[in-house]
């Protein structure tokens, strides 16, 4: 006990001399830098050392960030609960499959009016109803989740069941992205902007209106913060990066149809953000790598394989229990 007494003070001494010798937030700030200049340099060089199986791996789990960060701006930020992100997603997928099926668009000329289009699709389903709240709010957005994929399941123009396929793949400076390894980098690239928005928005004042918002709507209501407006902004925030994600996702898989917008993938998503941590932008990537890579893991394990969902389930539930705020919840004062 004596030694551990000592080693204890030893160590507090040695906290006490870094803040006497000025460790301050600056400091810290630069500890954080390095440690994503590591993370990045990581990322970037993880192909040289992976094969193409968990590069396809690392893809879906770049691709769930993507999907969670766009729902932790409506449901991590804004405390709103969304049981329908599977219709932004969709409605992206659609409109950049469509375009460029149908129209014979290039690509990158469909980003702009995809974001309109989700930008559209948030105010239709977001202006009546998010003066609602809880599961009122949630069942309405669960419902137009199914309106969208029903819909895309009867027009022809979507092509029906069998959805819409030979989707080209796009151009960079004459280079198509094809192999793993481009696709690989393309969604780290995304995953790295939306980060950044994601940041941008936490800490600007749009981000201040939200976060009151979640605490206490009534009390942001009476300091004179418009509620209405600020929640529909989070709508159209949240929808537009999932509009994005699913118009990559489009020319990535070359095909898309209405089962890859079931409510199941609303489901995982939403999950991922509690689970990681609602809110906090690097608990949201865990939570959502997690949700993408440990299923993997286990795949080709013997006596495991077939029953990896349900460890995989029992594992959720255990965190969840002991860790009901999420494995990197945010820090409130």
């Amino acid at each position: 006990m004596k030694k551990i007494s000592e080693i204890t003070g030893s160590v507090s001494n040695f906290f006490g001399s870094l803040v006497d010798k000025g460790y301050t937030a600056m400091d810290n700030k630069k500890i954080k830098w390095s440690v994503f200049a590591f993370l990045f340099l990581i990322a970037v060089s993880l192909p040289l050392f992976t094969n193409d199986r968990w590069l396809n791996v690392i893809w879906f789990a770049f691709f769930y960030m993507l999907l969670a960060m766009g729902l932790n701006v409506i449901v991590g930020y804004c405390g709103l609960c969304d049981l329908g992100f599977a219709a932004k997603f969709a409605i992206g997928a659609y409109t950049t499959a469509i375009l460029m099926k149908t129209f014979g668009w290039n690509f990158w000329l469909t980003l702009p009016v995809s974001v309109i289009t989700s930008v559209i699709a948030a105010c239709i389903i977001g202006g009546p109803t998010l003066r609602l709240r809880s599961d009122y709010l949630a069942i309405v957005t669960l419902g137009f989740s199914e309106i969208v994929r029903i819909t895309a399941r009867n027009l022809q123009i979507t092509g029906a069941a069998s959805g819409i396929s030979g989707i080209q793949r796009p151009f960079i400076f004459d280079m198509q992205l094809k192999s793993v390894t481009h696709w690989y980098y393309v969604f780290l690239i995304l995953v790295i902007l939306f980060i950044v928005i994601s940041y941008r928005i936490k800490n600007s004042r749009f981000g201040r209106a939200l976060e009151y918002i979640r605490e206490d709507q009534d009390a942001a209501q009476a300091m004179g913060v418009n509620t209405t407006l600020y929640k529909l902004f989070a709508f159209i925030a949240g929808t537009v990066m999932g509009g994005l994600a699913g118009s990559f996702y489009a020319v990535r898989m070359t095909a898309i149809s209405p089962n890859s917008f079931q409510f199941v993938l609303s489901a995982n998503v939403l999950l991922a953000v509690v689970l990681g941590g609602m809110g906090k932008i690097p608990g949201v990537l865990l939570g959502a790598a997690f949700f993408a890579i440990f299923p993997e893991i286990f795949r080709n394990v013997k006596y495991i394989s077939d029953a990896r969902m349900l460890f995989f389930g029992i594992l959720l539930i255990f965190v969840m229990i002991n860790r009901p705020q999420g494995i990197w919840p945010e820090r409130r004062l």
